[in-house]
């Protein structure tokens, strides 16, 4: 089950890459930008403010998903499950409906994949597997993983971490490059800013890496959450023994950004981050530069 496939993307792996974007995740960070991806199952989602309440999603839906409240507005009711039929979708004149997730085949997925074979040979790129996290749909992960090789394409995943290993070390063996997250060293911090520990992703990081698969480090950066340079520091003394390892790509920094906020009131969903945490570009290069000091390949990733 996926919700995207973005073509021409410049930041998610070399050359120009394919993005196959994955529904399903562990985590629950609260900056998340995909909030689609976090449920492995259809959603609705809908842009109230361009409803005529019209009511023809109201008929046409087979499960009885969208009604009209008391006062004629259109609701959607989050306790339905949704088929993905998009019986909805198709009848409404504003375009205020979109039904998230889609079921499909390795071939199908491999077909428009293949649309772009020039762009990824001119440019060295590929395919990245993205989410959500593809890691928890192991065996679609691996199965798409596995034709791409076969067929010739760079391959890369981004991932959170968390996986049972020997899952993620049977998807490593067909990975081409790991963009993996670190969001904060310290595990209670982590639990809250996720809805997880981070002991599992720490172990299945130092396993890649022990075991000579490419690693190439994320870290989102938001103030007051994970900017401060005790724990930055604590990232870098726990990466520092595999700094001159020849399969360490570097450590990309990752500002905060809102790009995602409006899908979740789309999906019914509050924003969970209060404020701000947007750091400025002073703020970052400064962070860029407490890296540098230990001779980290380090880079801030401005689009």
């Amino acid at each position: 089950m996926v919700f995207n496939i973005q073509k021409y993307s410049l930041y998610d792996g070399p050359g120009i890459r394919t993005i196959v974007f994955f529904k399903g995740c562990p985590l629950r960070c609260q900056w998340c930008a995909n909030p689609e991806g976090l449920e492995r199952k259809f959603q609705v989602m809908y842009k109230e403010s361009i409803c005529s309440d019209c009511h023809a999603c109201v008929d046409a839906c087979p499960v009885g998903i969208h009604y009209i409240d008391e006062k004629g507005n259109h609701q959607v009711n989050r306790d339905i499950a949704c088929t993905g039929c998009q019986e909805c979708v198709a009848v409404c004149p504003m375009s205020a409906l979109n039904i998230t997730g889609e079921i499909r085949s390795i071939s199908e997925v491999m077909e428009i994949i293949h649309e772009d074979d020039e762009f990824y040979e001119q440019s060295g790129g590929g395919v990245t597997l993205s989410g959500g996290e593809c890691t928890a749909q192991p065996e679609a992960a691996l199965a798409l993983l596995q034709a791409c090789k076969a067929d010739g394409i760079n391959t890369a995943i981004e991932t959170c971490g968390h996986s049972r290993m020997d899952r993620l070390m049977a998807i490593a063996e067909y990975v081409d490059l790991f963009l993996y997250d670190l969001k904060h060293m310290d595990p209670v911090k982590h639990n809250k800013l996720t809805g997880i520990s981070n002991e599992r992703i720490l172990e299945n990081l130092t396993q890649l890496l022990e075991d000579g698969h490419d690693v190439h480090i994320r870290m989102p950066m938001l103030k007051m959450i994970n900017d401060s340079k005790p724990e930055i520091e604590q990232i870098i003394n726990f990466l520092l023994p595999y700094k001159d390892y020849p399969n360490f790509k570097g450590i990309d920094l990752l500002p905060y950004h809102k790009l995602g906020v409006n899908k979740y009131g789309q999906l019914g969903m509050e924003y969970p981050v209060d404020g701000d945490p947007s750091l400025s570009d002073d703020e970052l290069d400064q962070i860029e530069s407490w890296i540098k000091e230990y001779d980290f390949f380090v880079k801030v990733v401005r689009h």
